[in-house]
């Protein structure tokens, strides 16, 4: 498995989070990490962006309603 070059605290500010946000998404996904500055495997670092992604979209068509 390769490793993306993004640790928890880099996704979180790419996204405007907290690090701990992101670091309850990657429990919730039951993605093993150490602390904000874990770098993540490829996959994982996907899984995050992609459930962030999807808590937008969600928010956004909720919000439009």
């Amino acid at each position: 498995m390769g490793f993306a070059d993004l640790s928890i605290a880099e996704i979180a500010a790419d996204y405007n989070l907290p690090a701990a946000e992101v670091m309850v998404l990657c429990d919730r996904l039951g993605i093993a990490y150490k602390n904000p500055q874990t770098r993540l495997a490829l996959e994982d670092a996907k899984a995050v962006i992609s459930q962030i992604l999807s808590q937008r979209q969600s928010s956004e068509a909720s919000d439009r309603q």
